[in-house]
């Protein structure tokens, strides 16, 4: 499908080597920038993939409204999506977000509905959004992408680990892909597609310690943006990855500030459980291997919020 304007600057992301933040000792890690797509987060590569879908089977018909529930970053890519093919966009989103995400659907021309929930993540949380998103295309006859459901995501993924077998090949071999799990689309995508040419890919899934269910815990408040929904996402099931790591919230944190400040990494807490994880397994390892993670977004995305703030 020919892509117009923007859209086509989405995907062929650049991969960097962490270089002082992993030592000697340890295996490479090495971080794929998805901070240079458009609105500055790898959504857009999923948000493209299910309104390209849906327009190819006929479920979105010219000019429908689009209706979806998000954090965030789904939200302002599928805002950036839309308004470049023009579908009206309702979203349902909440005050436990960066209001940069918010104020960047809105700059797309989406209609946003926000429910409160300041105590941040609470495992109700999501399925109140879900359940006013189900109503909304109900009432008004929407298409709904609904994320958590949508199989299409997953594809719109599969292209960024082509990349990263694209972009290291030869020696060290890619040993182990770490990645932060919401919709589990990223972490789906990209190990497929890895575990296609990397024989014994280490798949690492990573959650919030405070609401560390893949890991058999209960479900809590957090506030790393992007996952930890408070239960295992539909289409992720326990055959797909080898390995769960919790990363608490406040090392999620340091490590985004001291990936910017050591590294030039800006991002958002999601990118910093990323790191954690993916530095503990490089040490695990030892040298002479890869592992790979991605910065989900741009650090743009949480000025005004703890983490920057």
């Amino acid at each position: 499908m020919e892509r117009v304007g923007a859209l086509a600057a989405i995907g062929a992301t650049p991969v960097v080597q962490l270089g002082q933040l992993v030592g000697s000792e340890s295996a490479q890690v090495w971080v794929k920038l998805e901070a240079a797509n458009p609105t500055g987060s790898y959504k857009d590569r999923m948000a493209l993939a299910m309104i390209e879908a849906a327009e190819a089977d006929g479920r979105l018909s010219p000019g429908q409204p689009v209706v979806e529930y998000t954090g965030g970053s789904t939200g302002s890519s599928l805002a950036f999506v839309c308004a470049v093919k023009g579908y009206p966009l309702r979203i349902v989103s909440s005050d436990a977000f960066a209001v940069e995400k918010i104020r960047t659907m809105q700059a797309f021309g989406a209609q946003v509905e926000l429910i409160e929930s300041p105590e941040g993540i609470t495992p109700q949380l999501i399925p109140r959004m879900m359940a006013r998103a189900r109503e909304i295309a109900a009432e008004t006859g929407a298409f709904a992408t609904d994320q958590f459901n949508n199989t299409d995501m997953v594809d719109g993924y599969r292209r960024l680990g082509a990349e990263l077998i694209e972009q290291l090949p030869g020696e060290p071999a890619i040993a182990a892909f770490t990645g932060y799990v919401g919709t589990a689309g990223c972490f789906l995508g990209v190990t497929q597609a890895l575990a296609q040419k990397v024989p014994g890919l280490h798949r690492v899934a990573v959650e919030p310690a405070e609401s560390a269910v893949l890991s058999g815990g209960a479900p809590g408040v957090h506030h790393i943006e992007g996952g930890g929904i408070g239960s295992r996402p539909p289409q992720l099931h326990e055959t797909d990855y080898d390995e769960v790591i919790a990363v608490p919230e406040a090392e999620a944190f340091a490590m985004a500030r001291e990936a910017a400040r050591r590294e030039g990494v800006f991002s958002g807490p999601s990118t910093g459980a990323n790191l954690v994880a993916a530095i503990a397994v490089a040490r695990r390892l030892g040298p002479g291997r890869r592992v790979v993670t991605v910065q989900v977004d741009s650090g743009l995305k949480y000025l005004s919020g703890h983490l920057y703030g």
